[in-house]
């Protein structure tokens, strides 16, 4: 492998701006084309601009491909980048629904090109010391956790500035922002085995559902919560988005709003990351992807593996719409 890496992205909107950001403080990777409807946004990524992405492959010999578009365009990138054996990074949610991100891993598997799903909360570095923590045996025996999501961009006639077409998502805040918890809990504690779900929508301006309570249970019978809406800002405001805490037979971590934490009133880590997005997560979820690039070695959130988290997801809809607990292997039986 050549010792810089040669890149591409696809979508240059507002959180690919993330990307594009920490891409340019990674060694020896070099974002060397774009791709974007709107041309001056991807000259303003790279040194070659594209509006097609099939143009930018014909012309461009790229080491691996950063798809940051929507959802639902997903499913056909992955098909064109795969058939040209070029490594995928994936941003979230995979796809809009279970059987395209089914079909997005196949696509991948099939081709034998490495597919990595671009899910940065892990990444968040207080989430990586609480991991240490509980690996370390400070809280003893795991028994159940609790986050708390908070952001007041959901208010008003025009909800979600930013993001604007969140507005129209039929499937908004489990799909976009709480399936970062998902996953989290996945990485703290081992797979789901079940979800139940309830869901409202405050602002008749949106679609999709805006306020949810999820309760979780995985396999290895920790339980917890998710509790997230987007009309209140944290009292203490702060990267995290929230708050979270995490219990065990002998103690209890509380990850604070500006990620500190700490386990009773002893402090464990303290944030002094002050680059990038909330804890510079983005660049170390890249990182990893170049990491497993270079080395061979699999990924944290590789397309099989991030299929667990996607299926919670699906089961959190089908919990919502039937009124009851969902297991997650309703779903990936299917």
């Amino acid at each position: 492998m050549a010792n810089t890496l040669r890149g591409g992205i696809i979508g240059c909107g507002f959180f690919a701006q993330h990307h594009i950001e920490a891409w340019r403080r990674i060694p020896d990777v070099q974002l060397v084309a774009a791709c974007d409807l709107q041309v001056e946004r991807a000259r303003e990524a790279a040194p070659r601009a594209y509006t097609s992405a099939e143009e930018m492959f014909r012309r461009e010999r790229l080491d691996f491909v950063d798809i940051a578009t929507r959802a639902d365009l997903h499913l056909p990138l992955v098909r064109l980048a795969a058939g040209l054996k070029i490594p995928i990074i994936c941003q979230k949610p995979i796809a809009p629904d279970w059987t395209t991100a089914q079909q997005i891993v196949e696509a991948a598997e099939a081709a034998g090109v490495p597919l990595m799903v671009h899910e940065n909360w892990r990444w968040q570095p207080w989430y990586r010391a609480v991991r240490e923590a509980i690996q370390q045996g400070r809280i003893g025996e795991p028994t159940g956790y609790g986050f708390l999501s908070r952001c007041r961009d959901g208010l008003g006639d025009n909800p979600y500035p930013r993001q604007s077409y969140f507005r129209n998502l039929h499937r908004f805040l489990i799909a976009e922002a709480l399936v970062h918890y998902i996953d989290t809990a996945r990485f703290l504690f081992g797979d789901l085995d079940a979800v139940y779900a309830q869901a409202v929508r405050r602002n008749p301006r949106i679609a999709g559902e805006d306020y949810t309570l999820i309760v979780v249970m995985h396999r290895s019978s920790v339980q917890g919560w998710i509790d997230g809406h987007r009309f209140l800002d944290p009292a203490q405001d702060g990267p995290v988005m929230g708050e979270a805490f995490f219990e065990g037979e002998q103690g209890r971590i509380r990850v604070a709003p500006n990620g500190d934490v700490s386990l009773g009133d002893a402090r464990l880590w303290t944030n002094n990351v002050t680059s990038g997005y909330r804890g510079d997560s983005v660049r170390a979820t890249l990182a990893h992807f170049i990491k497993g690039l270079r080395e061979g070695s699999p990924f944290e959130s590789g397309g099989r593996a991030y299929l667990h988290t996607f299926a919670a997801v699906e089961a959190c809809y089908r919990s919502m719409d039937a009124n009851r607990q969902v297991r997650i292997t309703e779903v990936t039986a299917e």
